[in-house]
């Protein structure tokens, strides 16, 4: 058995990609609002990108059997109906990097549901973690100056990163049940199902006509085919030749990333308030993703120490 090592350049290559390709895909989502509806944009994205990954795994040759379809069906509902939709919803009155910012609270309401729901103990770091995210969410927010549609994007983007918290955790729970799940399989079929549900929704929910300009067929090619399929092919690569505690670095990287390309490309400056709290987010990410590494070396010493 070979392990995943720390200087393999072609796998931090690729995780460098990977955050570059996430990061970008805000600045897509929130360009191409101006041309399409949400919930049509969400749907197509989730269609195309759902072909292409089982493209992809038909060539991996590893089958196409379903997995199992009340989690499948539950985490499309929350990691790309909830996440993918709140998140591009968000971004009609909302700026690329705030959002971005605001989503990936993900890791805080995770810890959060996973000692109300899945009996994990909080340590005193995550609590101080949970703390800073939350002052720095105030920052963020500066809710004694929004006005209507400000705080109706930031409440859906905290929504989304909310969403995508408790898929996580449906997620863990269904890899207790079934631990050789294939992520690629997974992520395929969830995708498809969430097409199905998104279509639903932007065949039910009155929006804008679309206006096919070039940057709407950009933005879904974007989103399909790089932030998804190549995207998650890449994630894959890099989760099998790195450590996970590297490979999680991304969760750090994207939303800093997202407001830093939202501010070069889109002029959406935070001011000194917005700027701190968004350095308040990323410290309390820092921590969260510290306690996870640190966890991982105690499991680790465990096993070896058993092992001997």
């Amino acid at each position: 058995m070979t392990t995943a090592g720390k200087s393999n350049p072609l796998a931090i290559g690729g995780l460098i990609a990977l955050t570059l390709i996430w990061s970008y895909s805000w600045i897509a989502m929130k360009q191409v609002t101006h041309y399409i509806g949400s919930f049509d944009f969400t749907a197509l994205r989730c269609s195309f990108g759902a072909l292409l990954l089982f493209i992809v795994l038909m060539l991996r040759g590893r089958g196409m059997r379903p997995t199992p379809f009340r989690y499948t069906l539950a985490i499309a509902l929350l990691q790309t109906c909830g996440m993918v939709g709140l998140s591009q919803w968000a971004l009609v009155s909302g700026g690329a990097g705030k959002v971005a910012i605001l989503s990936y609270t993900m890791p805080f309401w995770v810890v959060i549901m996973a000692a109300l729901f899945l009996g994990e103990r909080m340590r005193r770091l995550q609590y101080v973690a949970i703390a800073v995210a939350a002052f720095g969410l105030v920052l963020v927010l500066q809710p004694w100056q929004l006005d209507f549609s400000s705080m109706k994007s930031a409440l859906l983007a905290i929504l989304s990163g909310i969403s995508w918290g408790a898929s996580a955790v449906v997620a863990k729970r269904m890899y207790a049940r079934h631990p050789n799940i294939d992520l690629l399989a997974l992520t395929s079929w969830q995708m498809l199902y969430a097409a199905l549900v998104m279509s639903l929704v932007a065949w039910l929910v009155p929006q804008r006509t679309p206006d096919w300009q070039p940057v709407v067929f950009w933005a879904l090619g974007y989103s399909a085919v790089l932030a998804t399929a190549l995207a998650w092919s890449l994630w894959l690569f890099v989760l099998r030749n790195l450590p996970a505690s590297i490979a999680s670095l991304s969760t750090l990287a994207v939303p800093v990333c997202g407001v830093l390309f939202s501010w070069w490309l889109l002029g959406e400056e935070p001011g000194i308030i917005e700027g701190s709290g968004i350095v308040l987010i990323v410290l309390a990410l820092a921590i969260i993703s510290l306690k996870k590494r640190a966890t991982q070396v105690q499991r680790v010493e465990k096993e070896i120490s058993c092992e001997k």
